[in-house]
């Protein structure tokens, strides 16, 4: 849906320094509206590029080092190793198991073998610190011990970094409804304001009446479809049109307005920002993105895919070496030895 404000040359000279910020809030949004339909109509080419070109090098990787661990945790049985020796596989194992847990990357054989991998080290570690938390009772003042225990966990704990991490989602998600509330409000204001001015009831005039018509249809289209941005420029020229100059708007209009287009701006950033933490996979691809600002170059995209699939495959190559020596113990003794695992 395009709709576009009626300027004259005399009327650009009028506009106010208001009205002025508007429009350049108004052309950054038809930008992003822009932006974000080249994304979108790109997405399913992007996805398919990537599908083709990454997820087979990924996908064997994480097979490779699914055998790693599988590979580690049978050498604990196989070989008479030291406790220190012991203790590194053991996190090895554990860092593998966590990494791989979850992945769509692996049979559901290997991610049900994961799964019990990755729970085993949980109640493990579970068990590791209640042992020590015990043991530090029993040698220290009970009282005094708890005391630094609960600044501790205030300040390191798991449960204070999820804290966080949950108290910025809930900022991020209040900020969020705050501005679709915005919206809304925006959306029914607007549009009861648009329909009593042009609404053809009142127009006496046969061709204005039918005139008005047609915008009132576009109107109940655009609020409809909850297009804001369609609303707001239509309502800034049927106030224009209704006054026949442009004599500035209120410092009331001007916040409202201001407001809205910000909450539509920010949406429309949030939407491309979404599709393209979908579409684009590894950090130095989004990196490159950023740096253009979103723009959209395809070509640029596909060498940044090409060059994550190089960087993978000498990670792959890396990997089935080390896996390599992983199955003998004089190699997982070297292994050990310098410090590689």
């Amino acid at each position: 849906m395009s709709f576009a404000l009626k300027t004259t040359p005399q009327t650009i000279l009028d506009v106010s320094p208001q009205h002025k910020k508007l429009n350049r809030l108004i052309d950054e949004i038809e930008q992003q509206k822009r932006l974000l339909l080249a994304w979108q109509q790109a997405q399913d080419e992007i996805r398919a590029y990537s599908q083709k070109a990454l997820m087979p090098a990924y996908r064997e990787l994480y097979t490779t080092l699914y055998e790693q661990m599988q590979t580690l945790w049978h050498s604990l049985n196989l070989y008479r190793l030291s406790k220190t020796d012991t203790a590194t596989i053991e996190d090895k194992i554990q860092a593998l198991a966590g990494l791989l847990q979850g992945s769509q990357l692996l049979t559901q054989q290997q991610i049900d073998e994961v799964q019990k991998m990755h729970a085993y080290y949980m109640q493990a570690n579970e068990y590791t610190k209640k042992k020590t938390k015990q043991k530090n009772i029993d040698t220290f003042d009970k009282a005094e011990n708890l005391v630094i225990e609960d600044e501790l966990d205030d300040w390191n704990s798991d449960q204070y970094q999820q804290a966080k991490a949950q108290a910025k989602l809930k900022r991020a998600q209040d900020k969020h409804a705050k501005a679709s509330m915005l919206v809304n409000q925006s959306l029914k204001t607007m549009y009861l304001k648009i329909a009593s001015i042009i609404h053809p009831d009142r127009e006496p005039d046969e061709a204005k009446k039918v005139e008005k018509t047609e915008l009132l249809q576009r109107a109940n289209a655009a609020y409809e479809q909850e297009d804001l941005f369609f609303l707001l420029k239509m309502q800034l020229e049927v106030e224009q049109s209704k006054t026949g100059a442009n004599k500035g708007l209120s410092t009331e209009q001007v916040k409202f307005y201001e407001q809205a287009l910000q909450a539509q701006s920010q949406a429309l950033k949030s939407q491309i920002q979404a599709l393209i933490e979908s579409l684009v996979w590894s950090d130095k691809a989004k990196i490159a993105v950023q740096k253009s600002k979103g723009q959209l170059n395809i070509e640029q995209l596909y060498k940044q895919i090409d060059a994550d699939v190089s960087v993978v495959k000498q990670q792959l190559k890396a990997e089935k070496q080390r896996l390599m020596y992983m199955g003998k113990e004089s190699g997982l003794e070297m292994l050990l030895e310098h410090q590689v695992l």
